[in-house]
């Protein structure tokens, strides 16, 4: 287990939080790149994958926790999108 790693997940996964309530209060994308939310949980399946495959340990939560509120902010992106639309 690298120390390094878990610093990097945790500074990494602290933003998106704050992404996820912005995207929840203000029912707009302004600013939001779903092709980089995409690359963004490409990341962190690989990190998952090679944490599963490779060097099982306990940051693998780490890894599922950001990718699961990265997936989250996806979900927010396309809802927020289709009330714009109607």
């Amino acid at each position: 287990m690298s120390y390094f790693e878990i610093v990097m997940l945790v500074c990494f996964g602290a933003a998106w939080p704050f992404s996820i309530y912005r995207s929840c209060k203000s029912g707009r994308n302004d600013g939001k790149s779903v092709l980089f939310l995409f690359v963004v949980l490409v990341g962190y399946f690989m990190g998952i994958c090679h944490k599963v495959y490779f060097r099982y340990d306990e940051v693998v939560f780490l890894y599922v926790l950001n990718a699961s509120m990265v997936f989250i902010d996806i979900v927010f992106y396309y809802k927020n999108k289709r009330m714009v639309q109607l």
